[in-house]
């Protein structure tokens, strides 16, 4: 073998980092394009409130980029054994919430205050969850529902321990993302379809119940005689007496998004920043009012507080209308797309179990956020990748599309 042979050769189990022939260009280019936009709508949303997050937000970008060109270089397949280490130290993180390190805002313990910046272990708990599980299966024998048992049985006891500790925080939005995902995870690992039907006769008794539960709130709220406004964050004590472990004002959100006008007729109370949101997005028409025009963010009907991270795609939408949301849907689509792409590339279960569990991370994440803002979804607060303001979600998205490049790059030995 030749000098300029042994150049372009791979080291031996793993991938030169600058052979472009090797790269997905496809997500980093919609990355780097919704990163850009993320900034200027950020600063736009706050650009009459003297908000200065725009600046965090590009250095949240930067740091976020370092992490997918560390993650994109190292090989998928050493997660494999480590799984549970990455696991743990979500789960720790999790717990050190609720230690006085813990940072509690708007009645929620979600962050861990280190004084320079806060961080949220939600987004590496999901990694964490993410890699374990694919782990689990992919290293798991697969075959009758009686043989898949012990790996089922893996994969529900590893999800159910973040997924509680987020509940109690509470954060009922971010516990949404497992579901989907696990379940995902099983069916391409081709667990037996008596499974899912199995899950499906328990989960309608669990609605059942929820309903009830939903209905008896809402005559208790007729019963009170509360206004929107003294009902908005669920101080009603309810709660107390009721066996569906749910916030009340997680309950107002629940019901302003299926009875919007039993829970707030008027739109001043849980219902108003969905109520706002609308009027944003609806007012954009085709092209839009132009970039730091968006009338509902400059007169503050939707508040500072939640323009620039929650709603961000309001303000998009309204600023650069029909046009603009939908460039911004395409690019989030063909990140989905694509690492749906890589995951049927992958040479191993391991790589497409990892790759579909970030495709549908960012497919839930998309869902809920932009359908909250259309009025489709309940509020919950899940954030839009790589477009709303935020440090650790910023990152965590940046290192979850790390795993695909880097199971595309070595999805194959090259030669």
């Amino acid at each position: 073998m030749s000098v300029a042979d042994e150049i372009k050769s791979p080291a031996p189990g793993g991938v030169r980092l600058f052979d472009y022939s090797r790269v997905d260009w496809v997500t980093p280019t919609c990355l780097l394009l919704l990163g850009v936009t993320s900034v200027f709508f950020i600063y736009s949303a706050q650009i009459y409130s003297g908000g200065s997050q725009w600046k965090m937000q590009l250095v949240w970008l930067t740091a976020g980029a370092m992490a997918y060109l560390g993650v994109a270089s190292v090989n998928y397949k050493a997660l494999l054994d480590k799984g549970h280490w990455i696991y743990l130290l979500g789960i720790v993180a999790l717990i050190i919430v609720e230690t006085p390190l813990g940072y509690e805002k708007y009645g929620s313990r979600r962050w861990i205050d280190l004084k320079v910046f806060k961080v949220q272990p939600t987004e590496a708990a999901k990694i964490g969850t993410l890699i374990l599980c694919a782990s689990i299966l992919a290293r798991s024998r697969i075959g009758t529902l009686r043989e898949s048992l012990e790996p089922i049985a893996k994969v529900f006891l590893t999800t159910a321990l973040p997924i509680l500790l987020i509940f109690l925080q509470p954060d009922l939005g971010s516990t949404l993302v497992f579901p989907p995902m696990v379940f995902t995870l099983l069916f391409l690992a081709k667990i037996p379809m008596r499974f899912f039907a199995f899950v499906f006769c328990i989960i309608i008794p669990i609605l059942g119940i929820v309903s009830v539960d939903m209905y008896r709130f809402q005559k208790h709220l007729e019963a009170t005689e509360q206004t929107p406004l003294e009902n908005l964050y669920g101080n009603n004590g309810y709660g107390e007496h009721s066996i569906v472990p749910l916030k009340d004002y997680q309950r107002n959100r629940i019901l302003a998004f299926v009875a919007p006008d039993v829970a707030d007729p008027q739109g001043i109370g849980v219902n108003w920043n969905r109520a706002q949101s609308l009027i944003a997005v609806g007012s954009g028409g085709l092209a839009g009012k132009g970039l730091g025009q968006s009338t509902q963010a400059k007169l503050g009907y939707l508040p500072s507080s939640v323009a620039h991270n929650d709603f961000i795609y309001s303000v998009l939408a309204e600023e650069k209308g029909f046009i603009g949301g939908a460039l911004v849907l395409c690019l989030l689509a063909a990140v989905v797309g694509n690492g749906f792409r890589i995951a049927l590339q992958a040479r191993d279960r391991f790589g497409m179990l990892l790759a579909a569990g970030v495709s549908v991370i960012f497919m839930v994440h998309i869902f809920i956020n932009i359908g909250m803002t259309l009025g489709i979804t309940p509020v919950t607060g899940l954030p839009l990748p790589m477009l709303s303001y935020g440090g650790s979600f910023v990152i965590s998205c940046c290192v979850l599309q790390g795993l695909l490049q880097s199971i595309y790059r070595f999805r194959k030995d090259f030669s």
